[in-house]
């Protein structure tokens, strides 16, 4: 996957994907909404949810013999797309803003490395 560096009207880098539209968070989270409805999930709603994805990203890792028939990069793929994705959503039913969000994990795990 041909990855080509670009900035949107605010100055902050947004890949851009072999020359097909990047995902913008707002699509994303538009995206989210038409498929999961107005509902506003609670802090606690959203632990058990993320909960869920990280135990099928710990069977995974796990790979257990009853776990072989879905240890495959597709599933591996998927759980991490939804942790991705439904992390946009639930940013925004506490009221936050995503991409606000995005940017302080971005420059704490800057100053992180540093």
């Amino acid at each position: 996957m041909v990855r080509e560096p670009h900035h949107d009207n605010n100055g902050r880098f947004r890949p851009k994907i072999n020359n097909l539209l990047h995902m913008e968070i707002k699509q994303l989270l538009n995206q989210g909404k038409e498929i999961w409805g107005n509902e506003k999930l609670s802090l606690a709603q959203i632990i058990v949810r993320l909960g869920k994805v990280l135990g099928d990203i710990c069977r995974w890792e796990r790979n257990a013999p009853k776990d072989h028939a879905n240890h495959t990069d597709d599933e591996l793929k998927k759980e991490l797309g939804n942790v991705i994705f439904s992390t946009i959503r639930w940013c925004d039913d506490l009221g936050y803003d995503p991409e606000e969000c995005i940017n302080k994990a971005i420059d704490c795990q800057k100053e992180f490395k540093k």
